[in-house]
């Protein structure tokens, strides 16, 4: 029996769909995703439910891979809307104390100057709470909206990414942790001997700092990653303090589990591995029945179509080209240029679940009322069984729980299961001591330069 303790992620996006296809048609939802007190809300909500951490999911463009245009998805509410989410998280972590705050931002079309500056100041803001999500961006929709006209072959947008991190990781450390002095007899505000030009030149990328941001509270933010390719494995290997994954079935897990600590082994991690959290979609009432009925209602909400156009975004490839009834050709996924192991697992479900070779009529059926990865669904007792399971047979190290309804499915996670899982010894009672999030959860210093400030 493992000694450690779950970590609980709370997985949401600014935006009406949240994780779900047809969540906002949900009689529960609030859709007011434009208003401060929506997020203000939410975040108070996930603190309350016993959660680590929020991170809020985005991409750079609206779904336009499914028939060549938005109009379905904007016809839907399909991920069209995505705000940006440091103004989101600021306004979080205004009204929240305790929980870790993350926030997607791309390597591929941001700069790293900027993402290094943004985090380090919500990282200073909020105490020692900033969770940056790493992604590289995939589709040619956001190349477009960025006015680069051909987007980076899979494996070159994480040489890029490499590079990326390596700047942004060295300007967080221009400052070391005492260069403040603030001596007012010598009017000396900064020890110059402690801040240092980063002066790098890569392949794709250069800098020269010092950042303007003095060390953030943590040293490094916390750096969250989800690639599962084999490329994207070693990036994380090097680099991420939590992996989401998108694991659908306990043993996929254990062996995806087993061989990203292999990856950060080769790669002579020093620091503790990346802690590994699988998207999960929890349905859960006080008696199974009534949860039952919950994910009949989900399902009864969801949209093949945008189950398709979602899809689509994520594959970066256009499901409406293929007969709708006829099964998939074999060499779907050499076609994925986006999130191969995304789709994978989504076909391998379909096949499962209608016992024959996937049509797109049937991934969009499947889809519809999920929010991907595994679904937990019963009472609490069965849901805290089921990832005890999970946890206790090394396929993850907690969960990232994706949002249904908003605000409801942190509420009912937070309402029914965390007391369960607290009473098998998986979750710790909320300890209100004021920490940093890389401390709270054990995730150990990835500073170099000078003395960590944690």
């Amino acid at each position: 029996m493992r000694k450690d303790t779950m970590l609980l992620a709370a997985f949401t996006q600014a935006s009406v769909t949240q994780t779900g296809v047809g969540a906002w048609m949900h009689s529960g939802s609030d859709p007011h995703v434009l208003d401060a007190d929506y997020y203000i809300n939410l975040g108070r909500e996930v603190e309350r439910g016993g959660f680590d951490l929020i991170f809020f999911d985005d991409r750079l463009a609206a779904p336009a891979a499914y028939g060549g245009s938005v109009r379905e998805a904007v016809r839907r509410g399909s991920r069209v809307i995505k705000l940006d989410l440091l103004t989101i998280l600021t306004l979080v972590a205004a009204n929240t104390s305790r929980i870790g705050l993350g926030a997607t931002y791309s390597t591929t079309y941001y700069n790293p100057y900027h993402v290094a500056r943004a985090f380090a100041t919500l990282d200073h803001v909020s105490k020692g709470r900033a969770v940056w999500n790493i992604v590289t961006s995939l589709n040619a929709e956001e190349a477009a909206n960025f006015g680069v006209g051909e987007v980076l072959e899979h494996d070159q947008r994480y040489d890029r990414a490499d590079e990326f991190l390596e700047i942004v990781t060295g300007l967080w450390e221009s400052w070391e942790k005492d260069a403040i002095q603030l001596d007012r007899e010598t009017g000396i505000f900064a020890d110059p001997d402690k801040v240092h030009q980063l002066d790098y030149r890569g392949k794709y990328l250069s800098s020269q700092g010092p950042l303007t941001v003095p060390r953030p509270p943590q040293g490094w933010p916390v750096l969250l990653q989800a690639g599962q390719s084999g490329r994207g494995r070693q990036f994380a290997g090097r680099w991420a303090d939590l992996i989401f994954a998108a694991s659908t079935e306990l043993e996929g897990a254990k062996k995806s589990y087993a061989a990203q600590h292999d990856v950060a082994a080769e790669a002579g991690r020093t620091a503790p591995p990346a802690r590994i959290l699988p998207c999960a979609q929890v349905v859960v009432g006080p008696t199974e029945q009534v949860a039952r009925e919950k994910k009949a209602y989900l399902e009864s909400l969801g949209d093949p179509v945008e189950g398709l156009i979602q899809l689509a975004e994520l594959a970066d490839v256009d499901l409406s080209a293929f007969p709708k009834d006829e099964p998939f050709p074999d060499d779907l996924l050499d076609r994925v240029t986006g999130s191969k192991a995304v789709m994978q697992n989504l076909l391998a479900g379909t096949e499962k679940a209608y016992g024959r070779k996937p049509t797109p009529a049937d991934l969009g059926n499947f889809f519809a009322g999920r929010t991907g990865g595994h679904q937990f669904v019963g009472d609490p007792g069965q849901v805290a069984d089921e990832m005890a399971e999970w946890f206790h047979g090394y396929a993850c190290d907690g969960f990232a729980i994706a949002q249904n309804d908003s605000p409801g499915s942190f509420q009912d996670f937070g309402r029914y299961v965390v007391p369960e899982l607290r009473k098998r010894g998986l979750v710790p009672e909320v300890d209100a001591t004021p920490r940093t999030v890389r401390d709270r959860l054990g995730l150990g210093s990835r500073v170099s330069r000078g003395a960590d400030q944690a």
